[in-house]
């Protein structure tokens, strides 16, 4: 089968598309042929190797597992023979975790694994990036924020895959929603519900003083400390962008103060966590709350230049891989 494969930290040219054998199914594994994958934020920065802490866990002279990706949908074409959850021909989506290789035609998975069958009118493009953003936005509003209706909450990064869904989300919630973005997104942004929108070229939201009861920081591009003036009293900065920063405020800042600083990696959460999230997040859009966003489409055998586009900073929503599939 075709796979997307890296050998060392880089750009997105160090992203080659190899024949690799169509992976074993194990006992309680499911063999699913896959219609599409999402390109993430996450992929990209694992592709570089960033954080540098990262790689005590990556490899610290290259990645120890060179398969890539970790979102995926697609159909069940072949189960374990002591798996009994799926059938062949169902539809399903899921993640890989820090197995990867969902950049590739077909995928083995544990059957409890975080995995489930694509609702029935989700489009296996929408369903393959439902545990990118869509899944931590969960984990970061319910979990870290606590968000509650009528509070205010910031989304920085409005307008990528983890903030399109946040301000969908965040507004299903009841919150009041405030979306960052640059001047060619604020219309767009607008439309997705959000109250208010911030274009980032002309407006520092660190300057509103006392505003946010949450700040969103979706892209890590700000930091607790300069975003910490713009929190009420006792408001809460979240990103799920880990650097030194976060980390040491997280670590020896919080317990000194009523504003905190708070950080997740909902793909490292047991799966027992994960699933109630999921659930949720499922419910959610079977009534309308949530509509995924897809910025472009690329084919597998393109799958450097989905990477690239990615790296540019400048994607709206999501970016799929399709497979080819019918």
């Amino acid at each position: 089968m075709k796979a997307a494969i890296y050998n060392r930290y880089g750009a997105a040219n160090v992203v080659k598309l190899v024949d690799v054998p169509t992976p074993e199914v194990k006992p309680t594994d499911i063999l699913v042929r896959l219609n599409a994958s999402a390109v993430t934020a996450a992929d990209s920065m694992i592709r570089q190797g960033m954080p540098r802490f990262g790689r005590l866990f990556l490899g610290l002279r290259g990645p120890k597992v060179t398969a890539m990706g970790t979102q995926f949908a697609g159909e069940v074409i072949k189960v374990g023979v002591d798996a009994t959850k799926y059938a062949v021909g169902d539809r399903v989506f899921g993640e890989t975790g820090l197995n990867f290789g969902a950049h590739a035609e077909f995928v083995s998975i544990a059957e409890d694994g975080l995995i489930a069958p694509i609702p029935d009118g989700l489009s296996y493009e929408d369903a393959a990036a439902l545990c990118d953003g869509p899944l931590t936005d969960m984990n970061f509003l319910v979990n870290l924020a606590q968000l509650q209706p009528g509070q205010h909450i910031l989304i920085n990064g409005a307008s990528g895959s983890l903030g399109t869904a946040a301000v969908q989300l965040a507004k299903g919630f009841g919150a009041e929603v405030t979306g960052v973005c640059s001047t060619r997104n604020v219309a767009f942004v607008k439309s997705l519900g959000a109250d208010h929108v911030i274009d980032y070229s002309k407006d520092d939201f660190t300057e509103h003083t006392a505003a946010y009861d949450v700040i969103y920081d979706t892209v890590g591009k700000s930091s607790f400390a300069a975003a910490k003036p713009a929190l009420t009293s006792n408001g809460i900065y979240i990103s799920p962008v880990l650097g030194l920063g976060l980390l040491g405020q997280m670590l020896f800042g919080n317990m000194f103060r009523s504003k905190k600083a708070k950080f997740s990696a909902t793909g490292m959460l047991p799966i027992t966590q994960q699933r109630p999230l999921l659930s949720d997040l499922l419910a959610r859009i079977a009534k309308g709350d949530l509509k995924m966003i897809i910025d472009r489409r690329f084919s597998l055998d393109r799958v450097a230049e989905a990477h690239a586009y990615v790296d540019t900073g400048h994607k709206r929503g999501n970016v799929i891989l399709e497979m080819g599939q019918a």
